[in-house]
């Protein structure tokens, strides 16, 4: 008999206090109209919403000395979930449309071409997928654009015309800026533009240090002071009477080599497999026609309680990603895989690359799912802040 997990998977509050709910919250309090605001955002004439790739809320917790000024603000400040999977594309989907997974259809880091025998990479895009038609929704920068809301996004050079940018962000005027303290000056000469404005900032530096060096490394301690210097200089920069918003769009955990399974030499694990879609810590597994049900014992037999493996159906109906659009639950793998624990199913051949990380995200843990809600200037003792509850794990201020 198959061991199961001994604990139950974070499940993201969509709706309530999810990504995709600040995003359509920083809407209302701009005055857009038609916007849901469940986390009760008071109102504002200028928002900067900063997201710092990778900043998970434990993270940030353990380490207040590296981080004064964020930390700072945590005291005042609370958690949300990411979303699922815990990983870039999906997040910044989520912000970018202000909907969940199962709505924006972005559903991870890798997904199979619906009646294709191919994957979509969302960070490296196929030029044969038209972005606009992989996810036609409005995005939050559409929707602001016409409320005469202006519309920034403030990121590196490399990010402006990429097919996730296209497919989850269009619709605002780009500041491209290379470094730290370009994103400040940029992201503040972006607010002055307009009396009423959005602007997003992303910084990924931060994520590539836990990736390449792990986030118990000093190397992303140190990394971590200087993304605290950069919002501590970005809320100094900012027009008056403006709000900055700071949060992240997953955790991390770092994976030793021997907690990896390694996709490419259990034959279990690719008995019945057309393609390995996702990532390490979040395994999308599209099965040959008629062998899910198999896909789906011999994984639940051969991780056993290292993972939550479910059937599409059971993910989707107990809530993993949202309520899901008919049409976009093909997406989805047939079988569904996220570790329970500080493992990792790598495909050491397919995937070399990202099989050699250390610090990875995606599942549906705390660490990875709980990101922070920040912000400045600090809600005032009476709470003219954000009303929302940090979900469970969560909590609020420091350890």
């Amino acid at each position: 008999m198959t061991e199961l997990p001994t604990t139950s998977p974070s499940l993201p509050r969509y709706g309530q206090t999810a990504l995709s709910d600040l995003a359509s919250s920083v809407l209302a309090a701009l005055g857009a109209p038609g916007e849901a605001n469940p986390l009760g955002l008071p109102p504002a004439d200028r928002v900067c919403l900063l997201v710092i790739d990778g900043l998970g809320w434990d993270l940030l917790r353990e380490h207040p000395a590296a981080a004064p000024f964020l930390s700072e603000l945590a005291v005042s400040g609370g958690a949300l979930m990411a979303g699922f999977p815990a990983t870039t594309a999906t997040s910044l989907a989520s912000l970018g449309t202000g909907r969940p997974p199962g709505q924006h259809g972005m559903f991870g880091y890798q997904v199979r071409v619906p009646g294709e025998s191919r994957l979509l990479n969302a960070l490296q895009w196929d030029k044969r997928v038209d972005p606009v038609a992989w996810q036609p929704g409005s995005t939050i920068f559409e929707r602001a654009a016409a409320a005469r809301i202006g519309a920034f996004r403030v990121a590196s050079t490399v990010l402006e015309r990429t097919g996730l940018s296209a497919a989850a962000m269009r619709g605002a005027a780009y500041y491209a800026a290379d470094t730290m303290g370009a994103l400040v000056a940029a992201a503040a000469a972006a607010l002055r533009r307009q009396d009423q404005a959005l602007a997003m900032v992303y910084y990924g530096g931060l994520d590539a240090t836990g990736h390449a060096c792990g986030s118990g490394s000093d190397a992303w301690r140190y990394q971590l002071g200087h993304v605290d210097k950069l919002a501590e200089q970005l809320a100094g920069a900012l027009p008056p009477g403006t709000t900055l918003y700071i949060t992240a769009d997953h955790g991390m955990v770092d994976v030793a080599p021997h907690d990896r399974i390694d996709a490419d030499t259990e034959p279990a694990l690719r008995a019945g497999v057309a393609l390995l879609g996702g990532e390490p810590r979040a395994r999308h597994v599209y099965a040959e026609p008629g062998a899910a049900t198999d896909v789906l014992a011999a994984w639940r037999e051969t991780l056993g309680p290292r993972a939550w493996v479910a059937a599409r159906d059971e993910a989707v109906s107990d809530g993993w990603f949202g309520p899901v659009m008919p049409a976009l639950a093909v997406r989805i793998g047939d079988v569904v895989a996220a570790p329970a624990g500080p493992w990792a199913v790598v495909a050491s051949k397919a995937e070399p690359r990202e099989s050699a990380l250390i610090g990875m995200h995606g599942s549906l843990t705390p660490a990875e799912q709980l990101v922070p809600l920040l912000t400045w200037p600090r809600p005032d003792s009476e709470g003219t802040g954000p009303h929302y509850r940090a979900p469970d794990g969560g909590g609020h201020g420091r350890r």
